[in-house]
């Protein structure tokens, strides 16, 4: 098989907004994972050929240029940055391979990086002398603002359409906690490079029943659907919303015929990705669609995956894949999700690949199988399926 392989992975730590990695711009964290991801793995960086970066909230210029440049790479190594909002880090990996696959490149750094502390303040320039400039926290993600709404609403609605309850989606978020505190020694071993003080995901906490209580309610649905007389409490709250986070995530692609040349190990073989749009006014929907296209293409069932990684925005999103997909729940993220960790936009689903590499690497057999999923807003969904070596 000629389909690109994996030769290493590596990513930050995932800190919440303000925290070790917040006084850094997007390549001063890329960078260093960079780096360190190249020296664990033996992989010269003069062999790299081109880097692709997914970031959402650098508001423009080249962030796959700065890491690249900042990491050491060659001056000529080509630099894409890619921005599909949540879905930008784990659709630069299916770039990257298309990119081996056309002949034009023969080994590609490709993941996400997002600095959101350090996110530009953002305005609409006025149109017209009299008008003032208006400050906005997000752009737009479909056309019609009738069908762009706030995604802590699209969260609401969505729990309320499945009577997904809040004691539910609480839970699952504690459950995600408990397995990301499980597994901390193990992430920090096996794939995270320290930047200063940021060691390990930080978010992660014990939670008692009386502490989740204490959460607040986010959002709940302005109006039942007409069929919700005795449904349950689907209100979102608080715990059940992944934390805005700083961090970054890479793989090493390379084609098979390259990886011989370095006297590189492949690690795992690349067996496809997958984009996809549903609705935008229910963009969490996407994942599933995006796995289940995924799937459908390589003729697998999801009983022969070995592993399975979702980056969850929000609880509800994750119950819902769950149920969709048909999925046993202990098989969904093993060290926790974005509930537990956080949400550095662009870099989270490349942070979900590594995880599902990482998990494999020490534990799957050979020819096992495992896919990473997540959803971005507007809806847009990307999955990629990969295979031990």
């Amino acid at each position: 098989m000629n389909a690109p392989v994996i030769l290493g992975w590596a990513r930050s730590a995932v800190i919440p907004v303000g925290g070790a990695l917040g006084a850094l711009a997007a390549h001063e964290i890329g960078a260093p994972v960079l780096r360190g991801l190249l020296a664990r793995f033996g992989i010269p960086a003069g062999a790299v050929d081109a880097v692709v970066v997914g970031n959402a909230l650098g508001a423009g210029g080249n962030p796959a240029r700065m890491v690249a440049l900042a990491a050491g790479l060659a001056d000529r190594s080509a630099a894409l940055s890619v921005d599909t909002q949540c879905c930008a880090g784990l659709d630069a990996v299916s770039i990257a391979a298309g990119l081996l696959a056309s002949g034009g490149a023969s080994v590609v750094v490709a993941g996400g990086v997002e600095a959101w502390s350090r996110a530009p303040i953002r305005q609409h320039r006025p149109r017209h002398a009299a008008e003032r400039p208006v400050d906005y926290d997000r752009p737009a993600f479909a056309p019609d603002p009738e069908r762009d709404p706030d995604l802590l609403h699209a969260a609401a609605r969505q729990a309320a359409l499945l009577s997904i309850s809040r004691s539910r989606q609480d839970a699952f978020a504690a459950e995600s906690h408990a397995r990301a505190l499980a597994l901390r020694d193990r992430m920090m071993a096996q794939e995270i490079v320290p930047i200063g003080d940021a060691t390990h995901d930080s978010y992660a906490r014990p939670l008692t029943p009386a502490r989740m209580a204490r959460m607040p309610i986010a959002a709940s649905a302005e109006a039942a659907p007409p069929d919700a007389i005795d449904r349950p409490d689907t209100a979102v709250s608080r715990l059940a919303i992944a934390p805005r986070a700083d961090g970054a995530a890479f793989v090493v692609m390379a084609t098979p015929q390259a990886a011989a040349a370095l006297q590189l190990t492949p690690h795992f073989r690349w067996l496809g990705g997958a984009s996809v749009g549903v609705a935008p006014e229910m963009p969490m929907l996407a994942a599933a669609e995006a796995a289940s296209a995924l799937l459908q293409r390589a003729r697998l069932g999801v009983d022969a995956l070995w592993g399975l990684e979702l980056h969850e925005a929000f609880a509800v999103q994750a119950l819902d894949f769950i149920q969709t997909l048909g999925i046993d729940p202990a098989r969904l993220n093993r060290g926790g999700g974005g509930l537990g960790r956080g949400h550095p936009i662009g870099a989270s689903g490349a942070i979900s690949l590594v995880r599902l590499l990482s998990d494999m690497q020490c534990d799957a057999p050979p020819g096992a199988h495992g896919l990473a999923a997540i959803a971005g807003a507007g809806g847009v969904g990307a999955a990629g399926l990969v295979q031990r070596l």
